[in-house]
């Protein structure tokens, strides 16, 4: 792929971006350059690598999932202002 003026002012427009025709005319040779190091990534073979998240290996130190009910309802609720059969009460609201 090949980039052009046409084509930079375009993108410009597209973020935003005032640029003069001579920033144009500079900018036609980097993104070309840039595009070929892409295509040049595209050839590498990577059949053989498996998809990873990072490049070291890391585990989480995290405590397990673990669904539990809290077991502290009652000192929950002993900051509530009303509270009701277990559950907080709150006022009626009607519109």
């Amino acid at each position: 792929m090949s980039v052009d003026t046409a084509t930079v002012k375009k993108v410009a427009s597209l973020a935003r971006i005032a640029i003069d025709d001579a920033a144009a005319e500079r900018l036609v040779p980097e993104l070309n350059n840039i595009l070929g190091w892409i295509e040049q990534l595209g050839e590498v073979d990577t059949s053989a690598v498996e998809p990873m998240t990072a490049v070291i290996p890391n585990t989480l130190r995290l405590r397990d999932d673990v669904v539990t009910d809290g077991g502290i309802r009652d000192e929950v609720l002993a900051n509530a202002p009303l509270a009701e059969h277990g559950f907080f009460t709150v006022p009626k609201v009607i519109e």
